[in-house]
């Protein structure tokens, strides 16, 4: 009998498993510091949902999604923003903002949305880039407030180019 050799997949893990060495395990990526964060575009609210993570958020749940947004006509429009927090000296902050458009109709159980673009977004989020320039002026206020609301003193300590991408 031959086994089969087990393959080094990708990895999401909470912890650092190299501490220091460059060994196995190097390759892997740590998703302990991002938070998903939802807006509602219509309702002008905001709401984390670990389950996004996966896609298995409230929002995304019994929804089958394309990639065609004209397959979704009557789509509920949100935001999906990927919020990474890192440290300074003086405390945590918001180091990188990337947002993307999905739609949902419930009805329908359909859904609009562009899985490269939630997976880059992701990555340039977890870069510490800040990438909201396309969304709405009233979702950016919406995220800005929730933002300063759930942490005033990691919004002082963010970045003016953040603070500046979502002053309206």
């Amino acid at each position: 009998m031959t086994e089969k050799k087990k393959k080094v997949e990708f990895q999401i893990i909470k912890n650092d498993p190299t501490d220091g060495h460059r060994g196995f395990g190097a390759g892997t990526l740590s998703l302990e510091n991002v938070s998903p964060v939802f807006i509602d575009i219509e309702e002008k609210t905001a709401f984390v949902d670990i389950g996004a993570m996966h896609a298995r958020s409230q929002v995304e749940r019994g929804i089958k999604f394309t990639h065609v947004k004209e397959d979704v006509p009557n789509g509920k429009p949100y935001w999906l923003v990927w919020v990474t927090i890192d440290r300074k000296e003086d405390g945590p902050y918001y180091a990188g903002v990337a947002a993307c458009y999905m739609t949902v109709d419930r009805e329908a159980r359909r859904g609009y949305k562009s899985l490269p673009e939630h997976v880059n977004r992701m990555d340039k989020s977890l870069k510490r880039n800040i990438i909201v320039d396309h969304m709405d002026e009233s979702s950016k206020k919406v995220l800005s407030d929730f933002l300063r609301n759930h942490d005033e003193g990691m919004w002082e300590r963010s970045s003016d180019e953040l603070k500046q991408s979502l002053s309206v």
